[in-house]
């Protein structure tokens, strides 16, 4: 639950490869988490006091001692390239931290069409919750995991027959997606109950933006924060403007993150010059403050955002700047609380390494990690509703407009 990215410093949210898990792990099983939860930036990573101490290099002494005993006695056929990723994964997963990952060059090829919403799958975002289950952040409108009826922190148990448990969230991503028209077999728990999906993979292709005026309300849809995501929401502001609406919804449920920029820059079209839109922090001080640059066009109109659980990470940022800075309230369900940051790093090997470099915070000082943001006014939706096409998130929005 993927996810917070920069471009020359490019940061990119969740928990949730190049969309958090929630996360942001965000599929978007494979866009969400790595956008909704983490920062693409290959430039050098920020120096972490806590850790000067450590040594320059590590000992490998031993393990040269147990690859040579498994070299000399293991009934088997050994891969020294799987035992050289073995160590390279199994050294970031003993920091402890489910953001900190390290993707082989076989995922990180996908990561930039993941983060563009290309890909193939089922349409759903994974995360992990408090205790490293890999979960749903959230199902994809429109795509087989909604249709098939998983929905939101539903723990992923099995996939085919194979359990997840120790798995990280890119692994489980891996046995989820397949070309389209094969099939995969999801096994969950839900509120102690276990339950299993069959589901046929579909190409996934999902637009960024969509905008639509009704009843004299415009509404903005972000699926996720991607490069061109702040130029459309930017054109719908001047239509909106243009047709003079009494209000505007936001509707960033179910949206993993993305970069950072991007939200930033989404962030500044409600946002007076000079406001602040987050802070960084390591071990509680500010390393970088982002704000509000450029002309707020959507400042002076009325602004709900609709949120939910799957609304993580860059959603987040953008959800907790508008209601600090009081240019919008917030409708619907809690969010799905992703608060770190994370910097990729590109390897020499095409591979990536995900570290987990910072916390960021709301303009009134609050980190989000593992607790979300409340909405204003809580509206729920059930998968009863959704299934009839009934929206009362959206009908409660437009009630307040």
């Amino acid at each position: 639950m993927t996810n917070i990215n920069k471009k020359t410093k490019e940061q990119t949210f969740n928990v949730s490869k190049f969309m958090a898990n929630i996360a942001i792990a965000l599929l978007i099983f494979g866009f969400g988490w790595y956008v909704g939860a983490g920062r693409v930036s290959f430039g050098n990573l920020h120096t972490n006091e806590l850790n000067k101490n450590l040594s320059g290099s590590l000992d490998y002494s031993s393990v040269n001692d147990i690859y040579s005993s498994l070299k000399q006695k293991y009934d088997g056929q050994l891969d020294e390239a799987k035992l050289v990723e073995g160590l390279k994964s199994g050294l970031v997963k003993a920091a402890g931290d489910p953001y900190t990952e390290y993707m082989p060059p076989e995922d990180a090829k996908e990561f930039s069409g993941d983060l563009e919403g290309k890909f193939e799958g089922i349409g759903a975002e994974l995360g992990k919750d408090k205790d490293n289950n890999i979960i749903i952040i959230s199902p994809i409108s429109g795509y087989p995991a909604e249709k098939a009826g998983l929905m939101p922190k539903d723990i992923i148990a099995e996939v085919n027959g194979e359990s997840t448990y120790d798995l990280s969230i890119s692994e489980v991503v891996d046995k989820i997606r397949g070309e389209k028209g094969t099939e995969v077999s999801i096994k969950v728990v839900r509120k102690g109950a276990v339950k299993e999906f069959k589901i046929t993979r579909e190409e996934i292709n999902i637009p960024s933006v969509k905008q639509e005026i009704k009843d004299g309300v415009g509404i903005i849809t972000i699926s996720r924060f991607g490069s061109d995501t702040a130029g459309l929401v930017d054109k719908a502001a001047d239509e909106f403007v243009n047709a003079k609406v009494k209000g505007i919804v936001l509707d960033l449920r179910g949206n993993p993150g993305g970069l950072l920029d991007s939200a930033v820059k989404v962030s500044g079209l409600w946002l007076d010059n000079g406001s602040t839109i987050l802070t960084e922090r390591r071990d509680g001080k500010i390393i970088e403050t982002f704000e509000a640059h450029g002309t707020p066009k959507l400042g002076n109109i009325k602004t709900v955002v609709l949120v939910n659980e799957g609304s993580a990470s860059a959603s987040e940022i953008v959800s907790g700047a508008l209601r600090d800075n009081k240019k919008a309230t917030l409708l619907g369900q809690k969010t799905y609380g992703k608060g770190s940051v994370q910097e990729p790093m590109e390897l020499d090997d095409g591979g990536i390494l995900k570290i987990t470099i910072a916390r960021w915070y709301t303009p009134a000082g609050k980190n989000i990690d593992k607790e979300g943001i409340e909405p204003d006014t809580k509206v729920d939706i059930t998968s009863e509703d959704i299934v009839s096409g009934r929206d009362p998130q959206l009908d409660a929005a437009l009630k307040q407009l």
